[in-house]
């Protein structure tokens, strides 16, 4: 009896690992935050990125450079590898938008409709900003499809740029906003929610002010505000979850880049596990989280970072979880002029 006992409770068991497997999801993803270039405006290229798109069942991608380019300091004796390399400084770079126009150029025409490209290489200090955006409007029609990202509130790349620490709600950003709304773009801003020690929302107004402002214009708070510094010195914003659930409800022009330095620890726990309250917030906002690898570059790990979310995704209701795995990036972009 117990031989039975142990062999019938062992194909019980076979049999729920079976029928797991068979019902496990595959997704398609869009990756709502990839930048073609690093900080040195350098790139592994087209092919690349292709390559592992299509490894990764990545089907669409937000192409965005790095409005920043970090600066090899006479006084440093070694070249950095990222902007935190080393003390030297940072500068905006309007280039890097060149780049991009240029990579587009390079997409197979039954390609191009994956790729994605924002506007990104403008200071949001400058309110000469929107003139920049505007002439790159008109030089490149019907290419750019949002504005972003843009850099304000950035740990430690923010001392590094010259010039006064930059801002969401800034007088530039506002006609940056403005112009926006003009032309129908979403806008992606890096806007940190506080600093590394405050365990307090310290620069929430900054990202909070232009939801308020500009209702017509479609706001992607990258990372919702965290990075991997702000952990670095304290694991977890408490008050986070309970902020986005206000501010969720209180904005509908509020979106949520949920790439990797949200999924640990908020998404999922240590263990990998799905936090349920993060769950319950992602069902009810269905269609105002959207998924980002954050790559600079390059494009080797693609597959691993849009791969990881899929134990918060499968603890999504099966139409949620492909919303937010694919769709909701797609349904924040302007919209084709069928479409008006």
């Amino acid at each position: 009896m117990p031989f039975i006992r142990s062999f019938l409770t062992g194909a019980v068991c076979a049999g729920l690992l079976f029928s797991t497997s068979l019902s496990a999801r595959e997704y398609s993803y869009s990756d709502a935050h990839l930048h073609f270039v690093d900080f040195f405006q350098e790139s592994a290229g087209l092919d690349s990125l292709i390559e592992a798109m299509d490894e990764a069942n990545v089907e669409h991608v937000m192409l965005s450079g790095i409005p920043v380019a970090k600066q090899w300091h006479e006084n440093e004796p070694k070249r950095p590898r990222y902007y935190a390399g080393d003390d030297g400084s940072a500068y905006w770079f309007s280039a890097t938008d060149l780049l991009i126009a240029k990579a587009l150029e390079q997409v197979p025409a039954d390609q191009r409709h994956r790729f994605h490209p924002f506007l990104s290489g403008f200071n949001p200090n400058d309110k000469n900003a929107d003139a920049h955006i505007r002439r790159m409007l008109e030089l490149y029609p019907g290419v750019w499809q949002g504005l972003g990202e843009v850099f304000t509130r950035h740990d430690t790349l923010t001392a590094l740029i010259h010039g006064e620490a930059p801002r969401a709600n800034s007088e530039a950003m506002n006609r940056v906003y403005d112009l926006a709304e003009e032309f129908d773009l979403p806008v992606m801003v890096h806007s940190n929610i506080t600093s590394w020690r405050e365990r307090n929302p310290l620069y929430l107004q900054e990202i909070e002010e232009p939801l308020r402002n500009h209702p017509g214009v479609r706001i992607i708070w990258a990372h919702a505000g965290t990075s991997m510094e702000i952990h670095r010195h304290q694991d977890r914003l408490e008050f986070l979850l309970p902020t986005l659930r206000r501010m969720l409800t209180a904005y509908p022009n509020l979106y949520i880049d949920m790439s990797w330095t949200m999924r640990e620890p908020y998404l999922l726990n240590a263990e990998g596990e799905p936090d349920p309250e993060w769950v319950r917030l992602v069902e009810d906002f269905p269609s105002r989280f959207m998924l980002g690898s954050d790559v600079v570059g390059r494009f080797d790990s693609l597959g691993k970072y849009m791969s990881g979310f899929d134990p918060f995704l499968d603890a999504l209701s099966e139409d949620v979880a492909r919303a937010v795995a694919l769709d909701n990036f797609l349904a924040v972009l302007p919209r084709a002029p069928s479409e008006d």
